[in-house]
């Protein structure tokens, strides 16, 4: 099932819960026990956006991964303003499955408004633009099964399980077939399809797990090609005892600073 499917499901859970009271995501989105992370924080975000108005631009978004979501088993999005003002809403999504939360997440949407305070981003990076995906191949039962929607190009890092001294990943993305538009809820989709960057210095295989994560949108006031590659660089902060702490950054094609990332990972090696 594409993305731009289920973006159209979970808008039609919010907006005619008579008809389709809930929702299923196929196997082929999986990550192991679980939904990709990704994917089950785009349609929390979808089900957010279609909850407000129109005219107010995404700014912040929180997501806490709760417990697993089952694939191929039904889960309701429960969408709560919490506040709407002049200028800005503050809402929340819960995505429950088998009466259990197990996606928590929480966006500030915000109208652009005159300011005189203009400060210009200066964050660059000099990668080269990929011809082809280059990333982990599709190996059965080794590679999770959603990283078949996408096409990851590394250029500095390792790959996961390799030994390696490197705790970043420097490289591209992009939906393997791409979507009508890229909107906000595509991002998120795709912003965490990289694997944790402290998986490249274990050398045998280990669980990780995503425990909070936030994202911070700006708004170049331009359409992004929906075959076209994002840049990706990703640092760790810090890493001990079980945890890890990673900040990213994410350009379009144009060299624009388009988000800010970051996570905190659990580690269970």
């Amino acid at each position: 099932m594409h993305i731009d499917e289920l973006l159209t499901q979970v808008r039609q859970h919010i907006e005619s819960p008579e008809q389709m009271p809930t929702m299923l995501v196929p196997k082929d989105w999986s990550q192991g026990r679980t939904l990709y992370g990704g994917v089950s924080a785009a349609l929390a975000y979808e089900a957010m956006r279609v909850s407000i108005h129109a005219d107010r631009l995404l700014r912040s978004f929180n997501c806490n991964f709760v417990g697993p979501i089952e694939p191929d088993a039904p889960f309701e999005v429960k969408v709560e303003i919490l506040r709407e003002g002049k200028n800005a809403s503050q809402i929340l999504a819960r995505i429950v499955q088998n009466g259990n939360v197990s996606l928590l997440a929480q966006a500030s949407f915000g109208v652009p408004r005159k300011s005189k305070v203009t400060v210009a981003n200066n964050d660059k990076h000099t990668m080269a633009l990929p011809k082809k995906a280059k990333f982990i191949p599709q190996i059965p039962k080794l590679t999770p099964k959603f990283l078949r929607h996408f096409e990851l190009a590394i250029d500095s890092g390792k790959l996961p399980f390799t030994g390696s001294k490197d705790h970043h990943i420097h490289g591209w993305m992009r939906y393997k077939k791409a979507p009508a538009t890229i909107t906000d809820a595509h991002l998120i989709g795709l912003i965490d399809a990289w694997p944790p960057t402290v998986l490249q210095m274990l050398k045998w295989p280990a669980p990780a797990s995503t425990m909070s994560w936030n994202v911070e949108f700006i708004h170049p006031h331009a359409e992004f090609k929906a075959d076209g590659w994002f840049a990706y660089q990703v640092d760790t902060r810090q890493a001990a005892d079980g945890y890890g702490h990673t900040e990213a950054n994410i350009w379009d094609e144009n060299g624009d600073l388009i988000a800010i990332s970051r996570q905190a990972v659990a580690i269970f090696d």
